[in-house]
């Protein structure tokens, strides 16, 4: 599974951008996808998770009611989209995929990020 993320920029406080996490490859093996961040000298974070088929997704604390992630299933895609962004959300966003496979078992991916980056 090959993941690549797009949508990244900068933009200034209380805008948004929308970010797009595209999977190729045995893309009938992903369940759980996710993004995640990271700012230089941290530990890359959750930020949104959502399952498979959609129906549920899960937020840190510090973007829930901010964010919402979607994937459309038909295109491959998961999605970001971040509104009223603040400075302290700029880092490095991944996108991640959690496969399974009968032969080769569950398997991790991950994109190689994007950049998104708030001014104040």
């Amino acid at each position: 599974v090959q993941l690549v993320e797009s949508g990244g920029g900068l933009v200034q406080a209380g805008g948004s951008l929308r970010l797009s996490c595209r999977a190729s490859g045995s893309t009938f093996s992903i369940n759980a996808m996710g993004w995640y961040r990271q700012d230089p000298g941290k530990q890359r974070e959750l930020v949104a998770a959502i399952t498979s088929g959609g129906g549920m997704t899960n937020y840190a604390d510090s973007v829930r009611g901010r964010f919402t992630i979607s994937r459309d299933n038909a295109k491959s895609t998961m999605y970001l989209q971040m509104n009223s962004l603040k400075p302290e959300d700029t880092a490095v966003y991944y996108c991640n995929a959690e496969t399974f496979e009968p032969k080769s078992g569950s398997n991790t991916y991950w994109g190689q990020g994007t950049q998104v980056t708030v001014s104040s």
